[in-house]
C-alpha cells in the first residue's frame, strides 16, 4: 500500500465567529469554498459515509455521531465555523467533492499518494492501520494465511488495496462490499474467510457484537496510515480553515482527547 505524504502546516487564516451545527442544519449553497450567511458566519458543507463506527454512524435518534464528527465540531467551536453534515455514502463522497456539492469529506479517509492527485488533505489527525478479522475458530493467524482465501473488503478503501497487494488486482477471491459491516456480515455468513479493514472499525464492531464470535489479527505487513480531512484539489480557502483548527486542537490537547491518541 502506498501511504501518506504528510503536509507542512499552512499559515492560519482568520475564520468568522458564531455557532456550530450538525446534521440538522439548513441547506447552504457551496461552490467548493466556504460560504457566508448574512451575518458573516462561515458555513461548510460536509459529506460523510455514516456506516463507519466509531468514526461516523447514526445514533438512535438519527444523528450522525463519531470521532470525525467530534473533530469537525471541535474545529467549529474553536474557529466559529458552522458545519452542515450529510450522509452521502463512500463513493459518492469523492464525486461530490469534485462536483463542489460538498466542501469537505470526513470518513476516516486515509491520505494516499493516489488520492492526493485529485484531492487535498489537511494535516493528519489520526493514525491507523489495517486488521484482519475472522471467526474465532479459524486457523488464520497472519496476512499470508489468507493469500489464497476469500477476503471481504469495503470497496475502494485501503483494506481493498491491501487485499489487492496480496492477491493481485484481478483476484476473484477479493469480495468488495459497500461497507465494512456488510463485509463482516458476509464473513459471519460464511461467504468469505476473512475481512481486512481499519483497526478502530474492526475493534468497535467486535466489541459491539460479542455474539458474532470473531477475532482480530494484527500483522506487521500492514503499514501505518494517517487520516486527513479531504477537500477538492486547490480549495485552499477551506483547507486553511481546517488546518488552523486542527493545529489549535493539537496545541490544546483537545484532539488527543477526542481520538485517544497523540499525533504530531
Amino acid at each position: 500500500m502506498k501511504k501518506k505524504k504528510l503536509f507542512s502546516l499552512i499559515t492560519p487564516i482568520a475564520a468568522a465567529s458564531i455557532i456550530l451545527a450538525a446534521c440538522g442544519a439548513s441547506e447552504t449553497g457551496t461552490n467548493g469554498s466556504a460560504s457566508e450567511d448574512g451575518e458573516g458566519t462561515t458555513t461548510l458543507k460536509v459529506g460523510t459515509d455514516a456506516a463507519y463506527a466509531p468514526f461516523e454512524s447514526f445514533d438512535d435518534k438519527g444523528n450522525i455521531v463519531g470521532i470525525d464528527v467530534d473533530v469537525v465540531n471541535a474545529i467549529g467551536e474553536e474557529l466559529g465555523v458552522e458545519f452542515e453534515i450529510n450522509n452521502v455514502g463512500w463513493d459518492p463522497l469523492f464525486q461530490q467533492l469534485i462536483n463542489s456539492e460538498v466542501d469537505l469529506g470526513i470518513s476516516a479517509i486515509t491520505i494516499t499518494e493516489e488520492r492526493q492527485e485529485t484531492y487535498d488533505f489537511t494535516e493528519p489527525y489520526y493514525e491507523a492501520t489495517q486488521l484482519i478479522v475472522t471467526k474465532e475458530e479459524s486457523d488464520i493467524e497472519s496476512l499470508q494465511d489468507i493469500a489464497d482465501k476469500k477476503i471481504g473488503v469495503q470497496m475502494n478503501t485501503t483494506g481493498h488495496f491491501a487485499a489487492q497487494d496480496l492477491q493481485g488486482k484481478t483476484s476473484a477471491n477479493i469480495k468488495p462490499y459497500e461497507t465494512t459491516p456488510v463485509a463482516i456480515q458476509e464473513l459471519i455468513n460464511g461467504t468469505v474467510d476473512a475481512v481486512i479493514g481499519d483497526n478502530a472499525v474492526i475493534i468497535e464492531y467486535i466489541k459491539n457484537n460479542p455474539e458474532s464470535k470473531l477475532k482480530s489479527i494484527e500483522d506487521d505487513s500492514f503499514e501505518k496510515e494517517y487520516y486527513g480531512l479531504m477537500v477538492k484539489k486547490g480549495n485552499k480557502e477551506v483547507l486553511d480553515i481546517l488546518n488552523e483548527g486542527i493545529q489549535k486542537l493539537k496545541e490544546s490537547g483537545k484532539l488527543a482527547e477526542i481520538t485517544g491518541q497523540e499525533i504530531e
